[in-house]
């Protein structure tokens, strides 16, 4: 029985990778730091087959004795905000190369990288930038690595419509920064999922990278109306020019400091780094293969968001 050691399995993306991955009968180590909160992980496979396993990525010994053994190793780890030593070099650049390392000391055949569109080393974004570092460092620590890139990822559990969603429950505007113009290609996690199960069974293209979008591009602005169309609220669109949005985030990220360090609640709703990455359309360049290139047929959001978003509809009950 082959042997797949998914790191942040118990994320949004990483749930439903290791389902995927355990249909086709491999052993699933579920790589992540707290596996007690990964145990929800196990009823997707048979008994014993997916197992939560200690590891932190910036830990050289953990993530050797995870990859030990492993046919295949799958790095998904990643984040949008910052939280003293899990940030986004530690996590994004140098966790990810010290994932690929080890998986090649061990002896791994294959190894996946989920990585975004829009990184580049050179981005002034720090997240666009640590992705685009670590799928440099993940290439060189493991030739052959394969790369996918996604846009923007929906489904039950996704950080966007969720967020957004939630947001107009409370508040009589949404911001459109930018002017709401910046374009996006979203795809469905089901879809992502599917892909890397692909890719680690050897069945794609033979590329090194993959560009993962869904079948229609949206603006800012149009997401936004199909958000509140679907959870049934009118809302006023307000455009809110970069140089504002930047100056929002800042104080955004001041008066959250303190809860955030302390974990005692959520966090900024916007950051500076995330007013950076609007500035730039999240579309696939059409320079490397896609969900097609693997005969996966993508799926549209329109069949997917309204199944979850109606929970935040007036007069809809939810714990």
């Amino acid at each position: 029985m082959n042997v797949v050691t998914v790191f942040g399995a118990s994320g949004f993306i990483g749930r439903y990778v290791v389902r995927e991955i355990a249909k086709t009968g491999a052993r699933v180590r579920a790589a992540v730091r707290r596996p007690e909160r990964a145990m929800f992980l196990k009823p997707m496979g048979d008994v014993g087959q997916v197992v939560p396993v200690a590891a932190n990525i910036r830990d050289d010994a953990s993530v050797a004795a995870a990859v030990d053994g492993a046919d295949t190793v799958i790095n998904l780890v990643g984040i949008l905000q910052t939280n003293g030593p899990q940030n986004f070099v530690s996590l994004q650049e140098e966790g990810a190369t010290r994932v690929a390392a080890a998986a090649k000391s061990a002896g791994a055949g294959s190894f996946v990288q989920i990585s975004a569109i829009g990184a580049d080393i050179g981005s002034d974004s720090a997240y666009a930038s640590t992705k685009g570092a670590g799928e440099k460092g993940v290439q060189e620590a493991f030739p052959g690595a394969t790369v996918l890139r996604p846009s923007i990822v929906f489904g039950p559990e996704d950080d966007f419509f969720n967020k957004f969603a939630a947001l107009a429950r409370l508040v009589p505007a949404l911001p459109l920064i930018g002017g709401g113009h910046t374009k996006f290609e979203p795809v469905y996690v089901g879809d992502i999922a599917n892909a890397v199960a692909m890719v680690a069974a050897n069945r794609g293209k033979p590329a090194r990278v993959y560009e993962l979008g869904g079948p229609n591009v949206y603006s800012f602005r149009e997401l936004m109306e199909i958000t509140l169309a679907e959870i049934g609220r009118k809302r006023l669109l307000v455009p809110v020019p970069f140089p504002i949005a930047e100056a929002q985030a800042t104080i955004a990220e001041l008066a959250f400091a303190v809860p955030k360090a302390l974990n005692l609640g959520p966090v900024a709703p916007i950051t500076r780094d995330q007013v950076k990455l609007l500035r730039k359309d999240n579309v696939r360049s059409g320079e490397y293969p896609g969900l097609d290139d693997l005969g996966i047929q993508a799926t549209a959001l329109e069949l997917i968001v309204p199944t979850y978003l109606q929970r935040y509809r007036r007069g809809v009950w939810h714990s």
